[in-house]
């Protein structure tokens, strides 16, 4: 290994979390590098699918079965990769990992300059205290160091940059927040809203909160929405927040940022006498060669998993089961969240239709134990849903062949109305990754071994919340044609990992403390869904980059002050 320079600070990833600390960092004078494992990836010029139609895939969209089969099994499981934007996926073929018998798991990637703020859902929700104090209230998980009234000024802080579009409601459960003017419910979803908040008191129906602008940012190059919903391609207009549209160029701005790409992190070295981390060990694409960069300050941003992978690779004889683990803690705790679907027709209403292709839906904020108390039932679960009006290519399931098909589809379907709960995850030690040293990646590293299933708490919120929404969608005369009976995904298809490397007031129980620092390593910091101490039911994507302002903001503070 050769040393080949030294920065303030190290950023581990490029994605949402690694963006805001990049930008955070560097507006504050610190001299930063940027180090992700995939490639590199310019805003506009590499969106290279944008603006192609079906017609000029070869697979129309859809991608070659063989290919998704044997690269993307997680487009097979979750159907989130597809012909358009499975370039901005890691393939899963070169990026193996083992699962206990009997609990299989989706882990979805994104191994490329901006991480998966290119690819993410983009709902935001912030937390509540609710949720914050979830874990101390019933006995599940460490208590969190931190309350709302903490992150309450970070989320205004990312909310303003970021640009988060939404309607205020006055909700304890889902606090408002520094939105834009929120994009508009359809006549169906407008008449849901009017039946269900008429009939059930203590729940809302409003529109999704949602990282896509409906207002301009100039100053950072950024227009508003153009409701295409193709936001996954990547958007040239940087309507929705990722690294490359916003944090990125924030950070370059300020002449402070050095970026490294096809660069993996395989270790952070720590320095027994001065306790603190001295550095990172860095390989190529290829697993060959080797650096070392110095820094002060690190901060651990390569996704839930990833991250807690690298902190378990980074063994010493201080810390031989990875580095912070004196308590044992790291790698427990994952979470994800459980969901179900309900598909309805609703009749009627074919005299109304819609323009655009919205890239947002409406929300049911959680009731379950909010206003709605249930013996019996830990936690809560929220909907995401929408209406709309299927177009041609519903033909592909229709009865109807020839001329009487072709003039059916010269006009719209009836409405169709989809909900989705997702159910909170309990924190359980027993969901827990951890190395497999028998099964090796193509880099000569340990697997992830992951072991995580959905408990029975999470199970019986599932039933319950495919209950009542069913009793919500035949209250407004849907006619179900679809319903999972079993949960729709398997851990990790919600795409919302998170734990492995918990915040907590205890060091004995958890890795991090209140400003995502590590315990026992006090200039590490990691601030992505690996700190989670539980799981909520909302969207976390939001409080990952409200916890990793708050952090930078703290690490600079000790830096100056020659506490760390």
């Amino acid at each position: 290994m050769s040393t080949e320079g030294s920065f303030d600070a190290i950023v581990i990833g490029s994605g949402i979390t690694g963006g805001w600390a990049a930008k955070e960092l560097t507006e504050k004078g610190l001299k930063v590098l940027m180090i992700e494992r995939g490639r590199k990836v310019e805003h506009r010029t590499d969106y290279t699918t944008e603006t192609l139609g079906p017609w000029q895939l070869p697979f129309r969209g859809l991608g070659d079965p063989q290919v998704n089969a044997r690269d993307y099994p997680a487009r097979v499981t979750g159907g989130f990769a597809n012909e358009w934007n499975q370039h901005f996926f890691a393939k899963d073929s070169e990026n193996p990992f083992q699962t206990a018998p009997g609990h299989p798991f989706t882990w979805v990637r994104g191994y490329q300059l901006g991480g998966k703020s290119l690819i993410w859902g983009r709902l935001s929700f912030r937390w509540s205290d609710y949720d914050f104090d979830a874990n101390r209230r019933d006995g599940h998980g460490v208590d969190w160091p931190i309350r709302y009234r903490d992150l309450a000024p970070w989320y205004d802080h990312v909310e303003e940059f970021v640009g988060i579009s939404g309607s205020q409601e006055r909700l304890p459960q889902l606090p408002d927040g520094k939105f834009q003017p929120p994009m508009p419910l359809n006549h169906v979803e407008k008449a849901f809203k009017t039946k269900l908040e008429a009939q059930y008191p203590g729940r809302k129906l409003i529109i999704g909160r949602v990282a896509n602008m409906t207002v301009d940012k100039p100053e950072q190059g950024r227009a508003r929405c153009q409701y295409r919903n193709i936001c996954s391609r990547g958007c040239s207009y940087g309507a929705y927040f990722s690294t490359l549209s916003s944090t990125l160029p924030a950070a370059q701005k300020t002449g402070n940022l050095t970026v490294l790409t096809d660069r993996r992190v395989v270790a952070i070295d720590y320095d027994p006498v001065t306790k603190r981390a001295t550095g990172v060990r860095v390989v190529n694409a290829q697993g060959k060669g080797g650096e070392t960069y110095k820094a002060k300050l690190i901060f651990v941003c390569a996704a839930a998993l990833n991250s807690v992978q690298l902190l378990l690779q980074s063994r010493s004889e201080s810390f031989p089961s990875g580095l912070g683990n004196t308590s044992g803690a790291l790698g427990r705790g994952v979470m994800d969240h459980v969901m179900g679907i309900i598909i309805a027709a609703v009749p009627g209403y074919t005299d109304r239709t819609y323009y655009g292709n919205r890239p947002n839906g409406f929300y049911i904020p959680r009731f379950r134990n909010i206003t709605e108390p249930k013996e019996g039932l830990l936690r809560g679960y929220a909907f995401q849903g929408s209406a709309g009006r299927p177009n041609w290519n519903r033909g592909s399931s229709m009865p109807v062949t020839g001329a009487a098909l072709k003039n059916e589809l010269r006009h719209q379907g009836g409405w169709v109305l989809a909900l989705t709960p997702f159910n909170e995850c309990l924190p359980r030690d027993d969901n827990q990754v951890v190395l497999d040293e028998n099964h090796l990646d193509p880099m000569g590293l340990p697997q992830l071994k992951i072991d995580v299933s959905w408990g029975k708490n999470e199970l019986a919120l599932l039933q319950d919340s495919m209950a009542e929404g069913a009793r919500m969608v035949e209250s407004f005369g849907g006619q179900i044609v679809f319903k999972t009976e079993q949960p729709f995904n398997q851990p990790g298809g919600a795409i919302h990992e998170m734990g492995g490397a918990r915040m907590g007031h205890d060091p004995k129980t958890s890795i991090l403390n209140k400003y995502n620092q590590m315990h026992d390593v006090p200039n590490v910091f990691v601030t992505d869904g690996a700190a989670m101490s539980s799981s909520a039911c909302q969207n976390p994507s939001l409080t990952y980059m409200a916890l990793t302002a708050r952090a930078c903001d703290s690490a600079v503070s000790m830096l100056k002050q020659h506490r760390i």
